[in-house]
């Protein structure tokens, strides 16, 4: 096994690992596959951790509670110091809203379960995921898990088996979690990026690496180090976020890594120069800065030459985190049990996590924000009480189930307009039923980009159930059509070149918007609409105007910032130009079938050229075109005319 000597070449690995990620979280066209740096650093954690456990092992000297001490008392200063600052910046320019969610996340992050957290909110690579200041944090709970379990199960094994074996049970269970991590990626993508078990082979690796050390030739050793080397940055540009990740691919970084540590070139000109050793001196605390720089500049809309500024800076604070935090020595050596209650790391942690549960608790600590920053904000959340989608509810019936006068099917657009149908009827005596999924409008053999047949699989549930209960009763289909084909309109809410481009497609995928896909959409919504319009009357809904940003959200940090006339309103012409092919397809299957009405919703929303985005100085939207519980009252008008 090797010696514990300083390793110039692991050093130099964690800046090539660093500067990927900063790089892709800056700009991710520069290094697409960047996040791979994360799976580097991985593999060099388990590299080191297994080395301070089968030395301390070997000697008989090991000490459990001495061991997560020290990594406490590594990670947990810096982490904490971020944390504060980021709750202290919070309570000056965050909504009610991000400032609870960066409690929370303050929170989990000095607890190391933010993996979790981050894992049941979203995915990764989404656009949400820029609004969120601790998210790059998930990767040391992931690391702190590990920690946690892994000296447990060496220290049993150890009492049952030989070094030998236990090397042996260790190549054997990496080798299984690789497996497991391809076969989970592609079953759960999202716990896959996230959590523990399908991170842990990387880590494995890294231990395989100190423990099957490999005697080269320098020729080998050259051959070892540049080969790993092309692997891990072949990595960062020729995967993406459009990989399933981690998955079988994440082999050639980790890989890559597992050859640098084997080959053990302290002499690299690559690994052992001069501004990579600083770099790599200071990778843990770049790395801790440089995704809120990441986020202020997404969160403020700032000039992208801020990028520059941003990586300049992570670099400088990672250089003082590093000197004035990093550096302070705590002790991790006690006489006794007891004593190691004393630990200040704890202490520290407790204290934030004190400090994140209080801002969580008090929305962010409310009282402190001015009336009209709660109401814009607090509608945000204002969104359909009945969770009929949200909880994957099917069907979903509102009010009286005995008495149904209508049924409301469609995308996530129609979730948020259920209400505004439901306040026509009497829910005491009457009731109507929602059948919405988001990112799924009833069009027969409609498949989805994202998710394949997911919606395919879903519509034909909704014929069926359709077709076979309630005759008679109104359908009122809603969708947001103009996403499907043409993609994103909210820049936030890009974040990959699919969120530009058609979602949905029938025999072929599209790249770009094209007639013959308007064309397949239209001869597949009319064959829906004829087949549910033989016994009952069709309601086709007109989409409702799509504004370029999460209105509550922007208003209330404007707000923040001191600018009250904040204007998200769009020009109609703005709403017309999109949706025209669409409307023209509506208007045409009304022609066509005398049990299809089409209801516009322009008149309520829209005046004078433009379409509001307020109402009474209220956003009427809970983001940047789901219509609010407040703004879909509007909208009651058009279906009782109908009713």
């Amino acid at each position: 096994m090797q010696n514990n000597s300083f390793r110039q070449d692991i050093n130099g690995l964690r800046a090539i690992a660093v500067i990927a990620v900063v790089l892709f979280h800056f700009n991710a066209s520069w290094m697409p596959g960047g996040f791979a740096g994360v799976d580097v650093f991985f593999v060099i954690s388990g590299f080191l951790m297994t080395g301070i456990i089968f030395r301390g092992i070997e000697q008989e000297n090991f000490s459990i509670l001495k061991f997560y001490v020290a990594r406490a008392n590594r990670i947990i200063p810096a982490l904490a110091v971020l944390c504060l600052v980021l709750l202290v910046f919070g309570w000056f320019y965050l909504t009610p809203l991000d400032y609870k969610a960066l409690g929370k996340h303050a929170a989990s992050s000095v607890a190391f379960l933010s993996n979790i957290i981050y894992w049941r909110e979203s995915g990764y690579f989404d656009a949400a995921s820029h609004e969120k200041w601790l998210l790059h944090t998930w990767s040391l709970s992931v690391e702190w898990q590990f920690y946690i379990i892994y000296p447990l199960v060496l220290v049993a094994m150890r009492k049952f088996m030989s070094i030998k074996t236990m090397k042996f049970l260790l190549l054997v269970g990496t080798v299984l979690g690789f497996i497991f991590c391809v076969i989970a990626t592609y079953k759960w993508p999202n716990p896959s990026y996230y959590l523990l078990p399908t991170r842990a082979w990387e880590m494995m690796l890294g231990g395989i690496a100190y423990l099957y050390p490999l005697t080269l030739s320098e020729n080998r050793k050259k051959l070892f180090g540049w080969t790993g080397l092309g692997l891990i940055i072949g990595s960062y540009f020729l995967i993406s976020s459009e990989n399933p990740w981690p998955g079988y691919l994440a082999i050639f970084p980790v890989i890559g890594t597992f050859l640098v540590i084997q080959a053990h070139r302290n002499n690299s000109i690559i690994t052992n120069n001069l501004v990579f050793q600083k770099l790599g001196t200071w990778s843990y605390s770049i790395y801790l800065w440089h995704w809120p720089l990441v986020v202020i500049i997404y969160t403020f809309s700032l000039p992208d030459y801020y990028i520059y500024l941003g990586i300049s800076l992570s670099i400088f604070l990672g250089f003082l985190s590093y000197q004035y935090i990093e550096r302070i020595k705590f002790k991790n050596n006690f006489s006794n049990l007891l004593s190691y209650s004393k630990s200040k790391p704890i202490y520290i942690s407790a204290f934030i996590g004190l400090i994140g549960t209080g801002t969580y608790l008090t929305n962010g600590f409310i009282w402190h924000y001015s009336n009209d920053i709660l109401i814009i904000s607090n509608e945000a959340i204002n969104k359909n009480p009945y969770k009929c989608m949200e909880e994957n509810k099917f069907p979903c019936y509102i009010g009286n189930s005995n008495n149904i006068k209508a049924i409301i099917v469609g995308d996530s657009h129609a979730d948020a307009l259920t209400t505004s149908l439901a306040s026509v009827f009497d829910l005491n005596s009457e009731g109507i039923i929602a059948l919405n999924k988001s990112s799924c409008p009833l069009i027969s053999n409609m498949k989805s980009v994202k998710t394949g047949d997911e919606c395919l699989q879903e519509n034909i549930k909704r014929m069926i159930f359709l077709k076979n209960n309630y005759p008679g009763t109104p359908i009122f289909w809603v969708a947001r059509t103009g996403a499907y084909l043409y993609g994103q309109t909210d820049p936030k809410r890009i974040n990959s070149v699919v969120d530009t481009k058609p979602s949905i497609f029938f025999s072929k995928k599209y790249t770009e918007f094209d007639q013959s896909l308007l064309n397949e959409l239209e001869d597949n919504l009319n064959k829906t609409i004829v087949e549910l319009s033989k016994n009952r009357k069709i309601y086709l809904v007109l989409p409702t105007p799509e504004m370029k940003g999460n209105v509550p959200k922007i208003m209330a940090k404007e707000i923040l910032l001191g600018n009250n006339d904040i204007d998200l309103s769009i020009e109609y012409n703005v709403y017309y130009n999109r949706n025209k092919l669409i409307i023209d397809v509506m208007n045409n299957l009304e022609k066509n079938n005398k049990n299809v009405k089409v209801l516009d919703p322009i008149p309520y929303l829209c005046n004078e050229g433009k379409c509001m985005s307020l109402h009474n100085k209220r956003p009427i939207y809970y983001d940047g075109d789901h219509m609010s519980e407040y703004g879909n009252k509007l909208l009651v008008p058009m279906f009782k005319n109908v009713i």
